[in-house]
């Protein structure tokens, strides 16, 4: 449910506040998105995994084997987290932050996928709750 005019005047004001009580407070609440440290998770991920890729050429080059299965679990490692970093930054993988006039983000948490009065019945709550209601309009 959205907020009433009101409301959102009342918070933005509580978010001037703040910011002006204890500005370092709200800078770190102005940090960094989920997305933005994603993807340097994942550049830092790539630049780790190329680094592992020339390990592993040293130690096949040099003929030292255990070098060479280091430099492939560095790859392995790296190639994981970058894995993981890439499926953060996809589009509704997460939950939705939307920016505000005050420059602090709101996030929209809840489980994904739901969707409560669009139509579509989304589980085994719904149907209870429509049956409730149906039992109540009754007079049961």
């Amino acid at each position: 449910m959205p907020l009433s005019e009101e409301e959102l005047r009342l918070l933005e004001q509580m978010e001037r506040a703040l910011s002006e009580e204890d500005p370092k407070f709200a800078s770190t609440l102005r940090g960094t998105t989920l997305r933005q440290a994603a993807r340097r998770r994942a550049i830092l991920a790539g630049v780790v995994f190329t680094a592992g890729v020339a390990v592993m050429m040293g130690g096949a080059v040099s003929g030292y084997w255990p070098v060479g299965v280091a430099g492939f679990l560095i790859m392995l490692a790296s190639a994981t987290i970058l894995m993981g970093s890439l499926r953060g930054q996809r589009p509704g993988a997460g939950p939705h932050v939307s920016s505000h006039p005050s420059g602090l983000g709101v996030v929209d948490g809840g489980r994904r996928g739901r969707s409560h009065g669009h139509g579509r019945s989304s589980g085994f709550m719904d149907t209870l709750q429509a049956r409730w209601r149906r039992r109540r309009d009754r007079g049961f």
